[in-house]
């Protein structure tokens, strides 16, 4: 019964992962529409308690004219994040770094607010007051402290429950393995922690790996398991007869390449068995071309 759930459990992981982006970006879509009526809402509810009046479009325009802003600037927090990630090893620059962040975050979102609100009042035969927006300045940079650092909770805590999900990689050499062999540079295996279990996968089972953010994501059996770890680092412990560097942050299993395609830009895209796509750099085109003749003249 219970590898039965484990098998459904990989099985719904794996349905998810297929999905995945659409889905973040469904949830922040759902996530600002919701919070910009339940925002509306207040207004009107706050209106009729004290008995002022208020155009019917007014609210909506404030409010999704403020959320409109958050969503336009929430790809730059993600890439920014992903440059200075807030973790205990890296208190220093990275929580300065996102206090800074904040100050301009909500600098650009007050500016963009203002501009839809500005195109809105105009649209609908009337003036918006900047003079009123300004003298808030204060007040909409706590709004925005909260907005950011909320936005970061969210990030994390799901970060968090994907990869308890997922798992999560480290790198084994031989010699951990079996503590009576001479240590080996290269490694042999990559011990995965899923869900308070550990199991072992064979780095030849590795079909590609992709930069992302402090994490390399090992692409194995059309599953995917987070390694904190450098590309760099990784491609010296790997075997370079079998893992060759494609890309700055991709790297492939010779053993799993399908197809190779050129592309007028100069670069090309792999094809892998497992049916994934890898891109390939003019950059480390050549070298890529160098290692494959020399796997067919060694045969």
């Amino acid at each position: 019964m219970r590898g039965r759930r484990d098998r459904q459990g990989r099985a719904a992981l794996s349905r998810f992962l297929a999905v995945r982006r659409p889905f973040e970006w469904g949830f922040w879509l759902l996530f600002f529409c919701l919070h910009g009526v339940s925002n509306v809402l207040v207004i009107q509810t706050d209106l009729a308690r004290t008995g002022r009046s208020m155009p019917a479009w007014e609210p909506w325009l404030l409010e999704l004219s403020s959320m409109a802003s958050m969503a336009l600037l929430l790809p730059l927090i993600l890439a920014f994040d992903r440059r200075f990630p807030l973790r205990f090893s890296t208190v220093w620059p990275s929580v300065p770094a996102h206090a800074l962040a904040c100050v301009a975050y909500s600098v650009a979102h007050s500016g963009l607010m203002a501009l839809l609100r500005d195109a809105g009042y105009a649209l609908a035969g009337d003036d918006y007051p900047l003079a009123r927006w300004a003298d808030g300045l204060g007040y909409e940079f706590l709004k925005d402290f909260r907005a950011y650092t909320g936005m970061l909770a969210i990030v994390y805590l799901y970060r968090f429950i994907l990869l308890r999900m997922q798992g999560e990689a480290s790198l084994l050499s031989a010699s951990e393995i079996r503590p009576n062999v001479e240590r080996e540079e290269r490694a042999q295996r990559f011990l995965i922690k899923k869900l308070g279990k550990e199991f072992l996968l064979d780095v030849d089972d590795v079909e590609w790996a992709e930069a992302a953010g402090n994490y390399i994501n090992l692409h194995a059996h059309r599953r995917v398991y987070p390694l904190r770890e450098t590309m760099g680092n990784l491609e010296t412990r790997l075997d370079p007869a079998r893992f060759v560097r494609v890309h700055r942050s991709f790297l492939v299993n010779l053993d799993q390449l399908e197809t190779i395609e050129a592309l007028d830009s100069g670069d090309a895209r792999i094809q892998t068995k497992g049916g994934d796509t890898v891109p390939v750099s003019r950059t480390y085109r050549a070298a890529l071309r160098e290692r494959l003749a020399g796997a067919v003249g060694n045969q």
